[in-house]
């Protein structure tokens, strides 16, 4: 099973595109878009993604690809 990293379209538009091209080219985890995942506040002041179920946040996307690999490693499924 791999990690789950889902993103809010908002969110890709205002910047975090660039790490879900990353993610999207990783085959080890698994990216998904939605239209809204209800972190409206988080959306329009940072950079964000939900793994594995928990809130990743950053100030670029280069930092929120980082913190999302660091999380995924810190926080394995098994």
């Amino acid at each position: 099973m791999n990690p789950m990293v889902e993103f809010c379209i908002s969110n890709l538009a205002n910047g975090s595109q660039k790490t879900y091209e990353i993610l999207e080219r990783d085959p080890n985890i698994d990216v998904l878009e939605y239209g809204c995942l209800s972190y409206c506040t988080k959306c329009s002041e940072s950079f964000y993604a939900i793994v594995n179920g928990e809130l990743v946040e950053a100030g670029s996307p280069e930092e929120l690809t980082n913190a999302i690999y660091q999380f995924i490693e810190e926080n394995p499924l098994w």
